[in-house]
């Protein structure tokens, strides 16, 4: 099959497992205990997709598909529940189901590794350490190191006061709302996705500026600005809910982008050139991830029954961003990269394909 059509049929067939293996929990559960478990080996997948190329470590990546796909799956897999265990019992104080401190936290490490290993490049890691593997595993730790100290700092839980979901011992007392932390941060790492639909520009067209760490703080930067200001207006301007605004804006903007570039390997406007081939890729992705957002939302009822939305508890809005971002994203970056969309794409094929950042 050639692109776009083999990106289409693989992303139908990942999303029929991925609500398949969704309706076997009850909402509790899915939202809970899955959804914990599943983002937790994400930031490993990370690690394994962008900063290794899926080449390390050696016994799983130098395999023939399916091989390789299986052993390198198995690795994020292993990985993650090593990380499960770790913060459940720290962040998580042993109490279970996971709390929202704990599920805000494991969330928020996702991003983080995104920004240490697409907008840093690895850097300082994989220019001071000269093993590629020891380099991913520094630079993981880093990442959960760094995002334990923004959870710390940002995230408060003040205004869940009396629910019986909310922990005293467990709130950081950080200086912003917490659900406002946190879809911030999701929005900024959206602009870092807007980014790779430019292919980097404008930043590619000064060679001081693609440079690390110079690209780093740029990038960094330019995030924080226009993720910032996306921010305001939507939740600020136009006084959406913060929830709500989350998977409307950022979350289906991030889906639609792994979709338009990871499965379909940016095939749609390849012929354009940047800025208008940017521009396109970003349109596709926002009008692709808004409209699957809504038939996972229409499905919602049948799939895992009947979830309400709006507050205290969100729950359509939690079920919506765990299934696409949760769930579904992990399951499309293993087919896409891990298996390199094995059977689909033969190995010659594969490797003639530039991977998309994942």
């Amino acid at each position: 099959m050639k692109q776009p059509a083999l990106g289409v049929v693989a992303s139908v067939l990942v999303m029929a497992i991925s609500l398949a293996f969704i309706s076997l929990f009850a909402f509790p559960t899915f939202a809970g205990w899955v959804s914990f478990l599943t983002i937790c080996f994400i930031p490993m997948e990370i690690v394994i997709g962008v900063t290794w190329g899926t080449q390390y470590p050696k016994f799983a990546g130098a395999r023939p598909q399916p091989a390789k796909g299986l052993l390198l799956m198995l690795v994020a897999l292993a990985t993650g529940a090593v990380v499960a265990l770790i913060h459940f019992n720290t962040v998580g104080g042993s109490v279970g189901p996971p709390t929202p401190m704990l599920a805000m936290c494991i969330i928020t490490s996702v991003l983080t590794t995104f920004w240490l290993a697409i907008m840093w490049g690895g850097w300082p890691f994989t220019k001071l350490i000269k093993s590629p593997v020891a380099a991913g595993l520094a630079m993981l730790v880093a990442a959960y190191a760094i995002n334990y100290l923004l959870f710390r700092t940002f995230f408060n839980y003040g205004f869940m006061q009396g629910a019986p979901v909310y922990v005293p011992s467990l709130d950081p007392h950080g200086l912003f709302n917490a659900w406002d932390a946190l879809v911030f941060y999701i929005t900024v790492i959206g602009v870092m996705f807007l980014s790779l639909n430019f292919d980097l520009w404008p930043f590619t067209t000064s060679q001081a500026v693609m440079q690390q760490p110079v690209l780093g703080i740029v990038w960094t930067i330019a995030a924080l600005v226009i993720g910032g200001a996306v921010f305001y207006i939507g939740v600020g301007l136009m006084g959406m809910d913060v929830v709500a605004f989350m998977v409307k804006v950022p979350i289906p903007f991030i889906f639609g982008t792994i979709i338009v570039l990871n499965m379909m390997h940016a095939s749609l406007f390849a012929k354009l050139a940047q800025p208008l081939k940017g521009l396109m890729n970003a349109i596709a992705s926002a009008v692709v991830g808004s409209v699957l957002a809504m038939i996972y939302g229409s499905l919602a009822p049948v799939i895992t029954g009947a979830v309400n939305p709006g507050p205290p508890s969100y729950d359509y809005e939690i079920w919506l961003a765990s299934a696409l971002l949760g769930v579904t994203f992990p399951f499309l970056i293993f087919y896409a990269e891990f298996f390199k969309m094995w059977p689909l794409l033969k190995t010659q094929q594969a490797k003639a394909v530039p991977s998309a950042h994942a």
